[in-house]
């Protein structure tokens, strides 16, 4: 399809409105072709695509590499699971949970981007890293002597998403469709990323998306043109964070419980790869990386049954060929496709260039 043809309006929205119908439909597909566990590894995946457009703030428009994303993630679930649980007793309504998990999450945000401000590179992703780490610790020892968090043992019984008697964790049926419960999350998740990447977008093309460009490029350059670093970075880190408390707050209504467990290094590191093996800065990228990344862990699952059929024994564990293969994956994108599987338009002129800078030897 040609570019010229892309520029009609119509043809624009009636591709839009044939993507809209897929995603209404994909879960009834996907239930009735793969099973429902497959449906609920969307779910995971569109909590994940709010993560990385999140951590893409960060670190795809502003340039600052953020390796302890997930203590927002888990800033988020722990407001949510507190406010709505035996926890305390209280079980507040998610409207006004959900908001106050994303402001809370954004004070963290901020808190940790204020002592940051003059580092950069190893020593920012080393502070963020001891940051999530931090959270995870006081997380899993905030149950003496005061019982917070119920320590290691986590936080049981959390309310569903409900309005009036409409609650997601129940069943329903209309016109002739069974909406089971990862249905119900399903719809509700895809309406969050829909806002998301809407917010994204509009995020890049404003001036606050170009100074955080501005200073991913060159801060000092920055700086001296005016920008207000200190200010625009700060934003950056309660932007992202926001984003990573309502990822959260949907989590631990989705799970029913959470714990410290679910909130390690690993997870961050992953949202990470999800954002730089997708193309960092650019929304279709982030969303890319997190539906390959959350997809083929489980895709790999299936390789000790046919290892099982076709050869009579199972010769490769499926958890170790699964971190071979993302080892290999990662080797193969830093040597191959750098800038990422659908990079921005402007990281991609910027590693073009940079390469046609290179004299042979």
């Amino acid at each position: 399809m040609t570019p010229a043809l892309l520029r009609d309006p119509r043809l624009r929205w009636a591709l839009l409105g044939a993507a809209a119908l897929a995603l209404v439909l994909l879960p009834f597909a996907v239930d009735a072709g793969l099973g429902r566990a497959w449906v609920r590894i969307i779910d995971i995946a569109l909590l994940f695509i709010l993560l990385g457009l999140g951590l893409n703030i960060v670190v795809g428009y502003a340039g600052l590499l953020d390796l302890g994303y997930i203590a927002f993630f888990a800033v988020g679930a722990y407001c949510y699971a507190l406010l709505s649980s035996p926890q305390f007793g209280l079980h507040w309504p998610f409207v006004v949970v959900l908001p106050l998990g994303a402001l809370v999450a954004a004070i963290f945000g901020v808190l940790l981007g204020a002592p940051t401000l003059r580092l950069r590179g190893d020593y920012l992703a080393i502070v963020t890293l001891g940051f999530g780490e931090i959270i995870r610790i006081f997380l899993n020892n905030l149950n003496r002597p005061v019982n917070i968090t119920n320590g290691p043992q986590g936080i049981t019984l959390i309310d569903p998403l409900q309005a009036g008697g409409f609650a997601l964790n129940q069943s329903y049926s209309f016109a002739g469709l069974t909406f089971a419960p990862v249905h119900n999350y399903y719809f509700v998740f895809l309406a969050c990323v829909a806002v998301a990447v809407f917010i994204s977008r509009r995020l890049e093309d404003s001036r606050i998306g170009r100074a955080w460009i501005a200073i991913r490029e060159d801060e000092l350059a920055a700086a001296a043109m005016g920008i207000n670093t200190r200010n625009v970075k700060l934003l950056a880190f309660a932007m992202g964070a926001a984003f990573g408390g309502v990822a959260g707050g949907l989590f631990a209504a989705f799970q029913g419980f959470i714990s410290p467990e679910s909130f390690t290094l690993l997870d961050s590191i992953m949202v990470l790869c999800m954002v730089v093996l997708g193309g960092m800065g650019n929304v279709g990228g982030v969303v890319l990386g997190a539906i390959l990344l959350t997809a083929l862990p489980e895709a790999l699952r299936y390789a000790a049954p046919l290892q099982q059929a076709w050869l009579g024994e199972v010769y490769v564990d499926p958890s170790n060929l699964r971190m071979l293969l993302f080892g290999l994956a990662l080797v193969a994108m830093m040597l191959f496709r750098p800038a990422g599987l659908w990079p921005s338009t402007t990281r991609r002129r910027e590693f073009t260039a940079t390469e046609g800078t290179h004299e042979p030897r």
